[in-house]
């Protein structure tokens, strides 16, 4: 098979190739010019020496002419040019179809924007499509507030223990015995005095909840807590989900190993009665004188 090289030269091409060409070439002439003249000037017959001169001179003379015409060229070689072969219009592509993208929530950056918190331990909670609120808790929502639907919420990260609103080494896994757990988390876009709700279930089954009109910043850390007795930390799947009004934000996971323990019982001290014999005094009659 036979492979043919075309190349697509057009005016401005060629005005810039004729400048590269005409450029070097004045260098070369120059180049050689003062070899030659240099060349000349080490030798001794005036004859030869001359004829060196006006060969480095003619050298000199074309270099300078090369270099008039590349200016020339930069200068008026497209403008002359396109008045004898104007340029044709070409056609302009067509337009590609492409499929028009769908519009996405974009959360809107506040005043205030803050850090989102990067915790140790990533998490891949299992995202249930049907989270919702229960209507026992709806009914006790007080808030009159309008939430703003775009505010957002990291990640939850666990932990048993929280230093100036992050959480000390933070894990999905806890044993027995677990004491107080928190779920921390970063926030932005809230709106103070909302409705927000905290859901902690249990194996799907609700154990513990906190419902009530958001008292923080708009932007910043938070967390939801629960200190059960030791006996509730039962081993099993614990997901907690977030709230905003009715809107679900985010839910996170975690186990809990190892049963619980449970309380001693005290066994409270009885009185034993102690049996006491009292002695009764008996009167004896004395004999009287019989007179």
């Amino acid at each position: 098979m036979d492979t043919y090289w075309h190349m697509n030269l057009d005016i401005r091409n060629g005005v810039i190739t004729g400048l590269i060409l005409a450029g070097a070439g004045a260098f070369i002439s120059f180049w050689l010019a003062i070899r030659i003249l240099r060349k000349g000037r080490k030798i001794t017959f005036f004859r030869i020496r001359r004829q060196y001169f006006i060969k480095g001179l003619r050298l000199m003379i074309v270099g300078l002419g090369l270099t008039s015409a590349a200016i020339l060229l930069g200068l008026y070689g497209e403008p002359v040019a396109y008045s004898y072969f104007p340029p044709s219009p070409t056609p302009s592509p067509s337009p590609t179809i492409s499929l028009t993208p769908t519009i996405s929530l974009t959360p809107t950056i506040t005043s205030t924007p803050t850090i989102t918190l990067t915790f140790q331990f990533s998490q891949t909670p299992t995202i249930t499509p049907t989270a919702f609120v229960p209507l026992a808790i709806e009914a006790q929502f007080t808030s009159e507030i309008t939430p703003n639907p775009e505010a957002v919420f990291s990640p939850l990260a666990f932990s048993q223990i929280v230093v100036n609103a992050l959480p000390v080494n933070p894990a999905t896994v806890f044993d027995n015995p677990v004491g107080q757990l928190y779920a921390v988390f970063s926030y932005d876009g809230m709106t103070p005095g909302a409705q927000w709700t905290a859901l902690w279930y249990r194996d799907g089954r609700l154990i513990h909840y906190e419902t009530k009109p958001w008292d923080g910043e708009t932007g910043g850390y938070g967390f939801t807590d629960w200190n059960p007795d030791p006996q509730e930390w039962e081993p099993g799947k614990y997901q907690v989900y977030i709230f905003v009004g009715l809107e679900w934000k985010v839910v996170g996971e975690f186990t809990v190993r190892g049963e619980p323990s449970t309380p001693i019982p005290t066994i409270a001290p009885s009185i034993t009665p102690t049996i006491t014999s009292t002695r009764t005094a008996t009167q004896t009659l004395l004999p009287t004188a019989t007179p």
